[in-house]
Protein backbone atom coordinates (compact mmCIF):
# COMPACT_ATOMS: atom_id res chain seq x y z
CA UNK A 1 0.00 0.00 0.00
CA UNK A 2 1.41 3.39 -1.08
CA UNK A 3 1.46 6.16 1.53
CA UNK A 4 0.81 9.70 0.32
CA UNK A 5 1.25 13.12 1.92
CA UNK A 6 -0.97 16.09 1.20
CA UNK A 7 0.92 19.27 0.36
CA UNK A 8 -0.36 22.80 -0.21
CA UNK A 9 1.37 23.68 -3.45
CA UNK A 10 1.55 26.74 -5.69
CA UNK A 11 0.71 25.84 -9.31
CA UNK A 12 -0.11 27.73 -12.48
CA UNK A 13 -2.13 26.50 -15.46
CA UNK A 14 -1.52 29.31 -17.94
CA UNK A 15 1.08 31.97 -18.66
CA UNK A 16 0.59 35.42 -17.20
CA UNK A 17 1.15 37.75 -14.28
CA UNK A 18 1.13 36.96 -10.55
CA UNK A 19 -2.62 36.30 -10.59
CA UNK A 20 -2.16 32.99 -12.48
CA UNK A 21 -0.54 31.49 -9.35
CA UNK A 22 -2.94 29.33 -7.33
CA UNK A 23 -2.56 27.38 -4.09
CA UNK A 24 -3.86 23.81 -4.40
CA UNK A 25 -3.74 20.54 -2.49
CA UNK A 26 -1.41 18.01 -4.12
CA UNK A 27 -0.86 14.40 -3.05
CA UNK A 28 2.82 13.48 -2.86
CA UNK A 29 3.88 9.82 -2.83
CA UNK A 30 6.29 8.47 -0.25
CA UNK A 31 9.93 9.11 -1.19
CA UNK A 32 11.26 6.58 -3.66
CA UNK A 33 14.87 5.41 -3.90
CA UNK A 34 17.21 8.40 -3.74
CA UNK A 35 14.44 10.87 -2.79
CA UNK A 36 13.66 12.98 0.27
CA UNK A 37 10.45 14.60 1.48
CA UNK A 38 11.16 18.10 2.79
CA UNK A 39 8.85 20.15 4.98
CA UNK A 40 9.34 23.71 3.74
CA UNK A 41 9.78 26.49 6.30
CA UNK A 42 10.57 29.43 4.00
CA UNK A 43 10.86 30.23 0.28
CA UNK A 44 13.28 32.64 -1.37
CA UNK A 45 11.98 34.23 -4.58
CA UNK A 46 14.06 34.54 -7.73
CA UNK A 47 13.54 36.46 -10.95
CA UNK A 48 13.65 33.21 -12.92
CA UNK A 49 10.36 32.18 -11.33
CA UNK A 50 8.55 35.28 -12.57
CA UNK A 51 10.02 34.66 -16.01
CA UNK A 52 8.88 31.02 -16.03
CA UNK A 53 5.38 32.09 -14.99
CA UNK A 54 5.19 34.65 -17.80
CA UNK A 55 6.79 32.44 -20.47
CA UNK A 56 10.02 34.43 -20.86
CA UNK A 57 12.44 32.02 -19.15
CA UNK A 58 15.00 30.10 -21.22
CA UNK A 59 12.65 27.11 -21.19
CA UNK A 60 8.88 26.95 -21.14
CA UNK A 61 6.76 25.62 -18.24
CA UNK A 62 5.04 22.25 -18.58
CA UNK A 63 1.48 23.49 -18.92
CA UNK A 64 -1.36 22.93 -18.23
CA UNK A 65 0.02 22.21 -14.73
CA UNK A 66 3.34 23.67 -13.69
CA UNK A 67 5.09 23.97 -10.36
CA UNK A 68 7.48 26.84 -9.63
CA UNK A 69 10.23 27.84 -7.22
CA UNK A 70 13.95 27.18 -6.95
CA UNK A 71 14.81 28.05 -3.38
CA UNK A 72 13.58 26.82 -0.01
CA UNK A 73 14.79 26.21 3.53
CA UNK A 74 13.25 23.25 5.30
CA UNK A 75 13.55 20.03 7.26
CA UNK A 76 13.86 16.48 5.93
CA UNK A 77 10.75 14.56 7.02
CA UNK A 78 11.40 11.18 5.41
CA UNK A 79 14.09 9.69 3.19
CA UNK A 80 13.79 6.98 0.56
CA UNK A 81 15.88 3.86 0.14
CA UNK A 82 19.53 4.46 -0.63
CA UNK A 83 19.65 8.03 0.73
CA UNK A 84 22.90 8.26 2.67
CA UNK A 85 23.63 11.95 3.12
CA UNK A 86 20.37 13.05 4.77
CA UNK A 87 18.11 11.74 7.51
CA UNK A 88 14.79 12.85 9.04
CA UNK A 89 15.27 16.01 11.08
CA UNK A 90 18.17 17.36 9.01
CA UNK A 91 17.96 21.06 8.19
CA UNK A 92 18.44 21.61 4.45
CA UNK A 93 18.33 24.07 1.58
CA UNK A 94 17.21 23.23 -1.94
CA UNK A 95 20.05 23.31 -4.46
CA UNK A 96 18.18 25.00 -7.36
CA UNK A 97 19.53 22.42 -9.83
CA UNK A 98 16.25 21.06 -11.15
CA UNK A 99 13.50 21.78 -13.66
CA UNK A 100 11.10 24.29 -12.12
CA UNK A 101 7.96 22.80 -13.65
CA UNK A 102 8.69 19.32 -12.34
CA UNK A 103 10.27 20.02 -8.95
CA UNK A 104 9.42 23.62 -8.07
CA UNK A 105 9.48 24.11 -4.30
CA UNK A 106 6.60 26.57 -3.78
CA UNK A 107 4.70 24.48 -1.26
CA UNK A 108 4.62 23.42 2.37
CA UNK A 109 6.12 20.04 1.45
CA UNK A 110 8.13 18.98 -1.58
CA UNK A 111 9.54 15.71 -2.87
CA UNK A 112 13.04 16.02 -4.31
CA UNK A 113 15.98 13.93 -5.46
CA UNK A 114 18.70 13.70 -2.81
CA UNK A 115 21.00 15.59 -5.19
CA UNK A 116 18.63 18.59 -5.04
CA UNK A 117 19.24 19.39 -1.37
CA UNK A 118 22.27 20.64 0.55
CA UNK A 119 22.87 21.03 4.30
CA UNK A 120 21.67 24.32 5.81
CA UNK A 121 24.55 26.41 7.21
CA UNK A 122 24.72 26.21 11.00
CA UNK A 123 22.96 28.87 13.04
CA UNK A 124 20.67 30.24 10.34
CA UNK A 125 16.94 30.65 10.90
CA UNK A 126 14.72 29.53 8.04
CA UNK A 127 13.98 33.02 6.67
CA UNK A 128 17.66 33.99 6.50
CA UNK A 129 18.58 30.57 5.11
CA UNK A 130 16.09 30.99 2.26
CA UNK A 131 18.07 34.06 1.15
CA UNK A 132 21.42 32.28 0.97
CA UNK A 133 21.96 29.52 -1.55
CA UNK A 134 21.03 30.81 -5.00
CA UNK A 135 22.16 34.39 -4.38
CA UNK A 136 25.61 33.43 -3.17
CA UNK A 137 26.19 30.51 -5.54
CA UNK A 138 25.37 32.85 -8.45
CA UNK A 139 27.82 35.51 -7.29
CA UNK A 140 30.47 32.99 -6.25
CA UNK A 141 30.15 30.93 -9.42
CA UNK A 142 30.30 33.91 -11.76
CA UNK A 143 32.90 36.05 -9.99
CA UNK A 144 35.12 33.50 -8.25
CA UNK A 145 34.85 30.21 -10.11
CA UNK A 146 34.57 31.64 -13.63
CA UNK A 147 36.00 35.18 -13.67
CA UNK A 148 38.71 34.55 -11.06
CA UNK A 149 38.07 37.89 -9.39
CA UNK A 150 41.22 39.01 -7.61
CA UNK A 151 42.34 41.74 -5.23
CA UNK A 152 42.27 45.12 -6.91
CA UNK A 153 39.88 44.13 -9.70
CA UNK A 154 37.22 46.74 -10.33
CA UNK A 155 33.84 45.03 -10.75
CA UNK A 156 30.75 46.70 -12.20
CA UNK A 157 27.58 45.06 -10.83
CA UNK A 158 24.30 45.99 -12.53
CA UNK A 159 20.91 45.46 -10.90
CA UNK A 160 22.85 45.53 -7.63
CA UNK A 161 19.83 45.81 -5.31
CA UNK A 162 18.61 42.29 -6.19
CA UNK A 163 19.42 39.28 -4.04
CA UNK A 164 22.20 38.18 -6.40
CA UNK A 165 23.39 41.78 -6.75
CA UNK A 166 23.76 42.36 -3.02
CA UNK A 167 25.53 39.00 -2.76
CA UNK A 168 27.89 39.99 -5.59
CA UNK A 169 28.92 43.14 -3.73
CA UNK A 170 29.94 41.04 -0.75
CA UNK A 171 31.64 38.34 -2.83
CA UNK A 172 33.67 40.99 -4.68
CA UNK A 173 34.66 42.60 -1.38
CA UNK A 174 35.67 39.21 0.01
CA UNK A 175 38.07 38.79 -2.92
CA UNK A 176 39.63 42.20 -2.24
CA UNK A 177 38.02 43.65 -5.38
CA UNK A 178 36.32 47.04 -5.75
CA UNK A 179 32.55 46.69 -6.31
CA UNK A 180 30.85 49.46 -8.32
CA UNK A 181 27.08 49.03 -8.10
CA UNK A 182 24.34 50.33 -10.36
CA UNK A 183 20.73 50.94 -9.42
CA UNK A 184 17.91 52.72 -11.19
CA UNK A 185 16.85 55.01 -8.34
CA UNK A 186 18.74 57.22 -5.90
CA UNK A 187 16.82 55.98 -2.86
CA UNK A 188 18.83 52.72 -2.92
CA UNK A 189 22.25 54.41 -3.02
CA UNK A 190 22.81 54.60 0.73
CA UNK A 191 21.75 51.00 1.30
CA UNK A 192 24.14 49.70 -1.37
CA UNK A 193 27.02 51.72 0.09
CA UNK A 194 26.22 50.30 3.52
CA UNK A 195 26.34 46.79 2.03
CA UNK A 196 29.87 47.36 0.77
CA UNK A 197 29.68 49.01 -2.64
CA UNK A 198 32.64 51.32 -3.18
CA UNK A 199 30.60 53.49 -5.55
CA UNK A 200 26.97 53.54 -6.69
CA UNK A 201 25.84 54.73 -10.13
CA UNK A 202 22.18 55.76 -10.41
CA UNK A 203 21.28 54.74 -13.95
CA UNK A 204 18.10 56.84 -14.20
CA UNK A 205 20.15 60.03 -13.99
CA UNK A 206 23.76 59.06 -14.72
CA UNK A 207 25.48 57.55 -17.75
CA UNK A 208 26.67 54.18 -16.47
CA UNK A 209 29.55 53.82 -18.92
CA UNK A 210 30.80 57.39 -18.47
CA UNK A 211 30.56 57.13 -14.69
CA UNK A 212 32.36 53.78 -14.61
CA UNK A 213 35.16 55.29 -16.68
CA UNK A 214 35.32 58.35 -14.44
CA UNK A 215 35.35 56.33 -11.22
CA UNK A 216 38.22 54.20 -12.54
CA UNK A 217 40.29 57.20 -13.65
CA UNK A 218 39.49 56.57 -17.32
CA UNK A 219 40.83 53.01 -17.16
CA UNK A 220 37.56 51.07 -17.14
CA UNK A 221 36.46 48.09 -15.05
CA UNK A 222 38.03 44.65 -15.16
CA UNK A 223 34.76 42.72 -14.83
CA UNK A 224 31.09 43.41 -15.57
CA UNK A 225 28.44 41.26 -13.89
CA UNK A 226 25.22 42.10 -15.71
CA UNK A 227 21.64 41.21 -14.82
CA UNK A 228 19.99 43.46 -17.43
CA UNK A 229 20.97 42.19 -20.88
CA UNK A 230 19.36 43.52 -24.06
CA UNK A 231 20.99 46.50 -25.73
CA UNK A 232 22.35 47.65 -22.39
CA UNK A 233 24.84 44.77 -22.40
CA UNK A 234 26.32 46.07 -25.64
CA UNK A 235 26.67 49.56 -24.15
CA UNK A 236 28.47 48.18 -21.10
CA UNK A 237 31.31 47.05 -23.35
CA UNK A 238 32.43 50.67 -23.35
CA UNK A 239 33.12 50.48 -19.61
CA UNK A 240 35.55 47.53 -19.79
CA UNK A 241 39.33 47.51 -19.95
CA UNK A 242 41.16 45.85 -22.81
CA UNK A 243 40.92 42.06 -22.36
CA UNK A 244 38.30 42.53 -19.66
CA UNK A 245 35.57 40.06 -18.73
CA UNK A 246 31.82 40.52 -19.18
CA UNK A 247 29.32 38.13 -17.60
CA UNK A 248 25.65 38.04 -18.53
CA UNK A 249 23.47 36.17 -16.05
CA UNK A 250 20.05 37.85 -16.26
CA UNK A 251 17.47 39.21 -18.69
CA UNK A 252 15.73 42.11 -16.95
CA UNK A 253 15.58 43.91 -20.30
CA UNK A 254 13.28 42.60 -23.00
CA UNK A 255 14.76 41.54 -26.30
CA UNK A 256 17.89 39.58 -27.22
CA UNK A 257 21.23 40.30 -25.58
CA UNK A 258 23.40 42.37 -27.90
CA UNK A 259 27.15 41.80 -27.90
CA UNK A 260 29.54 44.72 -27.42
CA UNK A 261 32.09 45.70 -30.05
CA UNK A 262 34.79 46.76 -27.60
CA UNK A 263 37.17 43.95 -28.52
CA UNK A 264 39.31 42.35 -27.24
CA UNK A 265 37.30 41.09 -24.28
CA UNK A 266 35.78 37.85 -23.04
CA UNK A 267 31.99 37.50 -22.89
CA UNK A 268 30.45 34.71 -20.85
CA UNK A 269 26.82 33.68 -20.50
CA UNK A 270 26.65 32.37 -16.94
CA UNK A 271 24.27 29.61 -15.88
CA UNK A 272 24.24 28.64 -12.20
CA UNK A 273 23.97 24.93 -13.02
CA UNK A 274 27.77 25.13 -13.45
CA UNK A 275 27.99 25.32 -9.65
CA UNK A 276 24.88 23.45 -8.55
CA UNK A 277 24.94 20.61 -11.08
CA UNK A 278 27.67 18.40 -9.60
CA UNK A 279 28.25 17.10 -6.10
CA UNK A 280 31.84 18.38 -6.00
CA UNK A 281 30.87 21.89 -7.09
CA UNK A 282 28.02 21.95 -4.54
CA UNK A 283 30.54 20.93 -1.87
CA UNK A 284 32.89 23.75 -2.86
CA UNK A 285 30.08 26.31 -2.94
CA UNK A 286 28.73 25.18 0.43
CA UNK A 287 32.19 25.56 1.98
CA UNK A 288 32.62 29.01 0.47
CA UNK A 289 29.22 30.16 1.74
CA UNK A 290 29.63 28.56 5.16
CA UNK A 291 33.03 30.11 5.74
CA UNK A 292 31.80 33.51 4.58
CA UNK A 293 28.82 33.41 6.91
CA UNK A 294 31.08 32.34 9.77
CA UNK A 295 33.60 35.16 9.31
CA UNK A 296 30.91 37.76 8.61
CA UNK A 297 32.06 38.67 5.09
CA UNK A 298 28.79 37.28 3.70
CA UNK A 299 25.64 38.77 5.26
CA UNK A 300 22.34 37.69 3.67
CA UNK A 301 20.05 40.59 2.82
CA UNK A 302 16.31 39.95 3.29
CA UNK A 303 14.27 42.69 1.69
CA UNK A 304 10.77 41.73 2.79
CA UNK A 305 9.02 38.75 4.36
CA UNK A 306 5.49 37.60 3.46
CA UNK A 307 3.67 35.17 5.74
CA UNK A 308 1.97 32.17 4.17
CA UNK A 309 1.65 30.63 0.70
CA UNK A 310 -1.49 32.70 0.16
CA UNK A 311 0.79 35.76 -0.12
CA UNK A 312 2.75 34.35 -3.07
CA UNK A 313 0.98 36.64 -5.55
CA UNK A 314 1.84 39.71 -3.46
CA UNK A 315 5.44 38.55 -3.21
CA UNK A 316 5.64 38.22 -7.02
CA UNK A 317 4.12 41.67 -7.45
CA UNK A 318 6.80 43.15 -5.23
CA UNK A 319 9.53 41.30 -7.11
CA UNK A 320 8.31 42.71 -10.42
CA UNK A 321 8.08 46.24 -8.99
CA UNK A 322 11.88 46.29 -8.44
CA UNK A 323 11.38 48.50 -5.37
CA UNK A 324 12.98 46.11 -2.87
CA UNK A 325 16.62 45.57 -1.92
CA UNK A 326 17.77 42.01 -1.27
CA UNK A 327 15.78 38.80 -1.20
CA UNK A 328 12.00 38.46 -0.95
CA UNK A 329 11.07 35.58 1.35
CA UNK A 330 7.77 33.81 1.95
CA UNK A 331 7.57 32.22 5.37
CA UNK A 332 5.45 29.04 5.51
Amino acid sequence: MTTTTSARTVLFHELGGPDVLTVEDVELPAPGPGEVLVRVEALGLNRAEAMLRSGSYFYQPALPRSRNGYEAAGVVETAGAGVTDFAPGDLVLTAANFNLSAHGVYGDRVLLPESAVVPRPAGLDAVTAAAVWLTYTTAYGALVRWAGTAAGDQVLITGASSGAGTAAIQVARRAGAVPIATTRTADKRRRLLDLGAEHVIVSDREDVVAEARRLTGGRGVDIVLDAVGGGFFRELGGAVVRDGRMISYGWLSEGPIELPRAWPLTVHGYNNFVVTGSADERRRAAHYIGSGLADGSLRPVVGEVFDGLDRIRDAHRLMESNTHTGKIVVRI
